[in-house]
């Protein structure tokens, strides 16, 4: 073996038998360089989409779980120990945990060896999350590699990427000869047709609705064709939706008059089979639907074993067959379609012409041609690394290395609630029936329901979805559909105790419903809680508390995350962010930075909304109001000591007079968690993930009096900290806003890696 060739190899993706066009890539090149370097060492790590592992083979020597922050720096530091001389990574946004992926990045800025990532998917239009994940994706890989040229195009001129750090290099296919269709098709049982031919997991996207549409236009002027559709529908669909899809195209056939000539195979085959399939294939068929799609295995395969393709023109397509090497159609066109596929029927020297020339391209796509471009990108990696080596082993002090967080556990929360929701006190960690329910409380576990959905992993979806089904149910019935405003407490007998709740109640409501509707996978639970969102939003142009005013805008971002276009929503952040702005203009001084003559409660989420709202609309004063005022407040809660000490609910801080120090409240320390934690995102400077830090610790035992308030057994909070004591009884509100505080930081966790100072 060449001796600057890496020996030991390490692959990271999905891995068979998980049925994803990223697990087959994986482990096709894992395969394919391991029998390009003889004596060389490949092996791979899995990505595990659920919590049920999958029987792997012995070259997968270690597994994550997607969403499970704490197993991707596991994973570094077992390929760290192992010794890896190259890291080569599979990237697409949807096989990572994290927002847009980001868990990824935890694993990256752990591990020493060169990293060279193949990106699946290239984005000329990121979101904020994903241009974030990208830029520190490409900041951390020695080398990248894309399929396509349109791919290095994109890297360059939104990203910035030079290009001398991307390789270009082919989707690798297998090596099936050139032979006539025929040869396969008795053993399929379509002797005698013309094959039509899609493949891959199902999904809509696919577009395949569009080529049934065009069949009778086909079928009319060459009758003997059959459209042959392989692949199970993809698994996150199936278990979400079933199979409605499939049905959905199978009555789409039988309505056109077409169901003679339609195949499903509803299987994920092995290559073999594959290979037999491609064989008895005369033109093949990917009428996908977005065009900006990278890369395309199918179409790879495919087009590489010789054969005719008509296809829509997104970017790989439109690559791979330009200059007459296929047809382009436009999408959603079943007339096209139709069109293009005849005019290979109408023509069969036309045909026979295409097919040697993808055939004569796809030499340079079979796999062992494509091993040696990748082993020429690890070499590529492994002498730009030596120039730059990364940190060794002993570098990884206390001051380097990420924040440990505890572990989750809901089990005072679950206790907490029953079918009506959750209730609002507890005496000790046993919930108070005789105190009820209430609204705030009830939006708050809500929040944390959306939050521990998209962090994944642990609890199970399905108790999740249970628990999110109570708490939106409750904010349902609380709303009164003839004022549109939220009442607050219910009694245990389920008897409403006032006819309209406090503003900030209402807020928190519309925050929360915000959150759902930007944010759930849940289909009704976002359009109810949309409808809500809308219905209860205009009530509060009455309102004059300020934290009402901060509330409502944290749902309002929520709600245009996802309708970013809504008017009413668009007009109610303009005004709400003005009353805030207004606010501070005329109450702030120098020394008295601040929005109001007291500083209350859940202070820091005025400071939050103002920095969201400076972010998104964008509003650069209120930007600026929201770090300023967020700085001032920060510093009035720190000790000397250096830990966190939130204004106590016990006379608050009047401008001119002392601070109270105690009754110290949990959901002060976890506004101050989530403001730090914006403004970080707003800065990216690392004082404010030291202050969000701070604040957490809070609830370990970083605090006055050095006593934890949660409770690791029990999974519950103290409802706060007084002068001599910690209280016993462990609440809703309290034991909400620790674990949302939870979540947020663990959905942090890949960005703060500096620890918090002691000095």
């Amino acid at each position: 073996m060449n001796s600057t060739l890496p020996g030991r190899i390490a692959f990271l993706g999905g891995f068979l038998p998980r049925l994803c066009g990223i697990a087959t890539f994986t482990h096709d090149l894992c395969e394919a360089v391991a029998g390009a370097v003889p004596g060389s060492h490949c092996y791979a790590g899995a990505v595990n989409d659920r919590l049920d592992a999958y029987e792997y083979p012995p070259r997968v020597r270690f597994e994550l779980d997607e969403k499970d922050l704490d197993s991707y720096r596991r994973a570094a530091d077992f390929l760290n120990f192992d010794n890896a001389d190259v890291l080569c990574v599979q990237h697409e946004f949807g096989i990572y945990g994290g927002s847009a992926g980001s868990h990824l990045l935890a694993l990256l800025k752990e591990v020493r060896m060169p990293v060279v990532t193949t990106l699946h998917t290239v984005l000329r239009e990121p979101n904020a999350a994903q241009q974030k994940v990208m830029e520190e994706l490409v900041r951390r890989s020695d080398r990248l590699v894309v399929m396509a040229q349109k791919g290095a195009d994109i890297l360059r001129d939104t990203y910035g990427v030079p290009d001398v750090k991307v390789d270009l290099i082919p989707h690798g296919i297998p090596d099936i000869p050139f032979i006539d269709s025929s040869f396969y098709k008795s053993q399929l049982g379509v002797e005698g047709r013309m094959v039509l031919f899609t493949f891959g997991l199902l999904g809509p996207g696919k577009g395949i609705e569009y080529v049934i549409e065009a069949l009778p236009e086909i079928v009319k002027r060459h009758p003997n064709v059959v459209y042959l559709v392989l692949g199970a529908t993809h698994p996150h669909l199936v278990a979400r939706d079933g199979e409605s899809y499939r049905l959905g195209l199978e009555r789409l056939a039988e309505t056109r008059g077409v169901k003679e000539h339609v195949i499903f195979y509803n299987r994920f085959v092995s290559l073999d089979d594959l290979k037999e399939f491609i064989g008895a294939t005369d033109i093949y068929l990917t009428p996908y639907l977005n065009e900006a799609q990278i890369t395309s295995g199918t179409l790879a395969y495919v087009f590489g074993a010789g054969k005719a393709v008509v296809s829509t023109p997104y970017w790989h397509a439109q690559e791979l067959l330009a200059d007459g090497r296929g047809i382009l159609v436009p999408f959603r066109d079943p007339q096209a379609i139709a069109e293009g596929v005849c005019t290979f029927l109408d023509d069969p020297v036309r045909l026979q012409q295409t097919r040697e020339k993808a055939y004569q391209i796809g030499r340079s796509m079979i796999w062992p041609a494509v091993a040696q471009r990748y082993l020429e990108s690890f070499q590529r990696a492994g002498a730009d690394r030596k120039s730059a080596p990364r940190k060794a082993f002993a570098g990884w002090t206390l001051a380097s290395r990420p924040y440990e967080l505890p572990p989750l556990r809901l089990n005072h929360i679950v206790r907490m609630s029953d079918g009506t929701g959750i209730f609002q006190h507890a005496t000790f960690n046993v919930p108070n029936f005789q105190e009820g329910y209430c609204t705030d409380d009830n939006a708050r576990a809500l929040i944390l329901c959306l939050l521990l959905d998209e962090l994944g992993g642990r609890p199970p979806e399905e108790l999740l979805d249970r628990q999110a089904t109570s708490y939106l149910a409750f904010l349902s019935a609380a709303l009164n559909q003839e004022t549109h405003r939220f009442r607050n407490f219910m009694s245990h007998g389920r008897q409403w105790l006032e006819e309209a709740g406090s503003e900030d109640s209402h807020a928190r409501a519309l925050w929360a419903l915000g959150i759902c509707a930007g944010r759930s996978r849940n289909e009704g639970h976002q359009r109810l809680s949309a409808q809500l969102f809308e219905r209860a939003l205009p009530t509060v142009d009455s309102f004059t508390s300020p934290r009402a005013w901060a509330f409502t805008l944290l749902g309002i971002h929520e709600y245009l995350g996802r309708f970013s276009g809504h008017p009413q929503v668009l007009a109610a952040c303009a005004v709400m962010t003005g009353k805030l702005v207004a606010l501070w203009q005329a109450c702030a001084t120098e020394d008295w930075p601040w929005f109001e003559r007291i500083a209350s409660y859940d202070n820091a989420r005025l400071c939050q909304a103002l920095l969201l709202s400076g972010q998104w609309m964008p509003h650069s004063e209120a930007l600026d109001i929201g770090l300023k005022s967020l700085r001032w407040l920060a510093s009035l809660q720190k000790t000397q000591a250096g830990h966190f000490r939130p204004i106590g609910s016990n006379g608050f801080c009047e401008r001119g007079g002392a601070r109270a120090d105690f009754d110290q409240q949990p959901v002060e320390a976890q506004a101050m968690v989530s403001a730090c934690l914006e403004a970080f995102r707003a800065t990216q400077d690392v004082a404010w993930s030291k202050e969000a830090r701070r604040a957490f610790e809070w609830f370990l035992g970083r605090n006055d009096l050095g006593q934890p308030l949660y409770d690791s057994n029990s999974g519950g909070c103290s409802d706060g900290l007084h002068q001599d004591r910690v209280s016993e009884n462990q609440g809703a509100e309290s034991t909400l806003a620790f674990h949302l505080s939870l979540a947020e930081m663990n959905f942090a966790g890949h960005l703060i890696t500096h620890p918090l100072s002691r000095a």
